[in-house]
């Protein structure tokens, strides 16, 4: 298609050069004219029969214009006299410039620019079109990998931190490209594939690129994205071509990004399956481990959605580890913060063990920002080091948002508020086997109009243990602020502000009854499987395995276990409400109390814990 078009091309500017220089030829050629003898002339001049005469250059022709409008050629002699016998009878006289044969080609160029001008401009169009989204006719099916033969990545594994067992896992990958000899000695095979797996933000391109610095061999990279065209059999040219490249400068690695992307599980036809997508991974599969081995080859990929793979492309032999890059410890978040804290101005008073503590569940992605936003605010605050309240700050404005202090809020609000938020940390302070509460605030941020901060437990979030007690707390200390609005403006007054805390309430209620096996009536039994067509979405569908009465019984489960955290809660706001009415006004004075300042007034103030569920 491309050699015929490209030869109609041809044919055409050939046929414009040949009409442009014909009419350029014919241009030069005299007119066929009416042609006197110089005697006729010389008597037609006397009768004034002739109007306007233009002698050639050399004097040897003239053109005649006769009074009729006609035109005339005469042969001129060589006479002395015609000057004056035109001029004696009122003849106008003029004489044609000299041409030469250059005046040719000048008009065959000058008739070919225009032409060849659009000509060029079809030429680049259609260039243009060829190279665009819809038709990439020369390089459609060439693989999109970046290739550095020499990694200049600039990142080593000294870079990496709070992720040591990744980083041991890819060391020995390493390790193999720099001393094959060593483990082939024993037998040792190298890893042909090196799956990274971790929530986003944990570290796993960062790794690759370290793999990179530290390998020192030619490094491919490329996102899953870029190998799905909306052409069937494209992704997989593409991929046939990555892994040509990648056998010529072997060894190598090479590493795909979001691999999720082409390694979505192969459908059966019913869900609108892709099937340039699925011929993609086809070929995916058969380069990794096919007929034809890839010696040499590495293949590092990450993902943060494992679960939607393909069984095929998991198997040994393909992906032969599977390495867990999860959000850092304590430890691995004091090593982050010692990494991203090199570049920037830190004061006296910044204790970085501290901010460890203070931010369970970060990733180092989400604590780069948070330094990063400490430093904006120093910036933005006229100072020259970044403190420990500007690290506060960051922290809250990261996890709830801005402040937005420049919001007028009437009284009844401000007291409404700090009522609610103090139910909360009531609760959440006098129940027993809970997370302390890290800090109070009636400041609005984000959609909150006050928040309330506890410092989840370091062991908890590292298992995903939690007991039944620590559950029924949770529900406990999110009805905490619906209870203190009742119990101060009583049943009429009640707002809609607790609406996300009763939906987090019904929430965990129903996974104890239905997922945690925690209810006395239904027994240790999970209902409802979670798994559902995976076109339709796997984390969102959930099939039905109970009848209609084992439901009404789980709904009978989710009220009772509500109405008992109900109870506890009420029970405990009740006997110390002038423990709630102390720390409300200490919110309204100073809009936050931190952890200090109500573990002084729960000391000076007569207490009563909350019973034991």
């Amino acid at each position: 298609m491309n050699k015929r078009w490209r030869n109609a091309g041809l044919y055409a500017l050939l046929a414009i050069v040949v009409i442009a220089l014909a009419t350029a030829f014919f241009d030069k050629q005299p007119q066929t004219r009416e042609s006197w003898r110089y005697s006729q002339f010389i008597q037609e001049v006397q009768s004034n029969n002739v109007n306007k005469v233009s002698l050639s250059a050399d004097r040897s022709k003239a053109l005649v214009q006769v009074q009729d409008g006609n035109k005339v050629v005469v042969n001129l002699p060589n006479d002395p006299d015609l000057i004056n016998i035109l001029t004696k009878n009122n003849v106008d006289i003029s004489v044609l410039p000299a041409t030469d044969g250059n005046d040719f080609w000048i008009r065959a160029v000058s008739s070919l620019f225009f032409p060849v001008l659009l000509l060029v401009g079809l030429f680049f169009l259609l260039r243009r079109a060829q190279n665009g989204p819809g038709s990439q006719a020369m390089n459609f099916g060439k693989s999109k990998a970046r290739v550095q033969m020499e990694p200049q990545t600039q990142v080593t594994f000294n870079d990496v931190a709070g992720i040591d067992q990744a980083k041991l896992e890819l060391n020995e990958v390493v390790d193999f490209l720099k001393n094959a000899d060593r483990f082939t000695a024993v037998g040792a095979k190298i890893p042909k594939g090196v799956l990274l797996v971790g929530p986003p933000g944990t570290g796993k391109t960062l790794l690759a690129k370290a793999v990179a610095g530290e390998a020192g061999v030619p490094f491919f990279s490329i996102s899953g994205s870029e190998f799905v065209e909306m052409f069937v059999g494209v992704g997989a040219s593409r991929v046939r071509d990555l892994f040509e490249q990648a056998k010529t400068n072997a060894p190598c690695i090479v590493f795909i990004d979001e691999i999720d992307a082409v390694g979505r599980q192969r459908g059966a036809g019913l869900g609108g399956g892709n099937d340039e997508r699925e011929q993609t991974l086809n070929q995916l599969l058969t380069e990794m481990d096919g007929f034809e081995g890839n010696t040499g080859i590495i293949i590092i990929a990450a993902t943060n959605r494992p679960d939607v793979l393909d069984a095929a492309l998991l198997r040994p032999g393909r992906f032969d580890r599977q390495v867990v890059v999860d959000r850092p410890d304590y430890a691995g978040r004091l090593e982050i913060l010692n990494v991203h804290a090199r570049g920037k101005t830190l004061s006296k008073d910044i204790d970085l063990e501290r901010i460890a503590r203070r931010t369970p569940g970060f990733t180092g992605a989400d604590l780069a920002n948070l330094l990063n936003e400490a430093a904006i605010l120093a910036a933005r605050r006229n100072l020259t080091e970044v403190s420990m309240d500007e690290v506060n700050d960051a922290i809250d404005r990261v996890l709830a948002g801005p402040e937005k202090k420049d919001r007028v809020m009437s009284e009844r609000r401000k007291e409404l508020v700090a009522y609610h938020e103090a139910g909360h940390a009531l609760i959440g302070a006098l129940m027993p086997d809970y997370d302390p509460v890290q800090k109070i605030s009636i400041i609005p941020r984000g959609r909150a109009g006050g928040l309330t901060w506890f410092t989840p437990s370091e062991d908890r979030m590292d298992s995903g243990l939690y007991s039944r007690s620590y559950l029924q707390n949770q529900m406990a200390v999110a009805l905490g602020g619906r209870l203190a609005e009742e119990i101060i403006y009583g049943d009429e007054e009640v707002t809609t502000g607790a609406s996300n805390d009763l939906q987090q309430v019904a929430r965990v209620a129903r996974q104890m009854v239905t997922r945690f096996g925690m209810s006395d009536r239904l027994g240790p039994v999970a209902l409802g499987r979670q798994q559902g067509n995976m076109f339709l979405g796997r984390d969102i569908a959930s099939e039905r395995d109970f009848s209609e009465e084992t439901a009404a019984t789980i709904d009978e489960e989710v009220s009772t276990l509500v109405e008992e955290a109900y109870r506890r809660a009420k029970a405990v706001l009740i006997d110390n409400r002038h423990v709630l009415e102390q720390l409300a006004a200490m919110l309204i004075e100073k809009e936050t109390v931190d952890a200090e300042e109500l573990q002084e007034l729960l000391a000076n103030s007569d207490v009563k814990m909350a019973s034991i569920a």
